[in-house]
């Protein structure tokens, strides 16, 4: 399912969903930090995606890192909130979900490296590689917030 992502844009379509989703910055003992590159939009970004009912949001953000990545990741705080009504994702099947995303900070305790469905590449990024990548604005923000060492951030 495809994915397009619009900030600030007026001529986005009007949301029609509010999902509640966590992403993780994970970082290893090197300073590294963990990227997907995305199947749905091509872009590199952090692991995450919709919490479901019955979990917590630290539970959601473990869930997804091990789905998308193959790690598992112990949380260990709270980089940001990202809940602009001026950044949606519009998807092929008609839903344009508002921003709603907590971005936690994790760090890796085991697991494996592995593509999953919704990735192409998963690797470990040094800060300096993580400019280079291309990704969109709303998770550049993130891992910006976290290098800058001032969260939490609330957006």
């Amino acid at each position: 399912m495809g994915r397009i992502d619009y900030e600030d844009d007026p001529d986005a379509p009007e949301p029609n969903s509010l999902v509640p989703a966590a992403s993780v910055v994970v970082v290893d003992h090197f300073g590294k930090v963990l990227l997907q590159r995305r199947v749905d939009n091509g872009m590199w970004a952090l692991p995450g995606g919709k919490m479901e009912l019955g979990e917590s949001l630290a539970e959601c953000g473990i869930r997804e890192t091990k789905e998308e990545t193959g790690l598992d990741v112990e949380i260990t705080g709270i980089v940001g909130t990202y809940t602009s009504p001026h950044h949606v994702f519009a998807y092929d099947d008609g839903e344009v979900r508002q921003e709603f995303s907590i971005c936690l900070l994790g760090k890796p305790i085991g697991g494996t490296l592995a593509v999953s469905d919704e990735s192409h590449e998963v690797s470990w990024f040094s800060p300096d590689e993580v400019d280079r990548l291309p990704m969109v604005d709303s998770i550049r923000r993130r891992v910006e917030d976290w290098r800058s060492g001032g969260y939490p951030v609330v957006r």
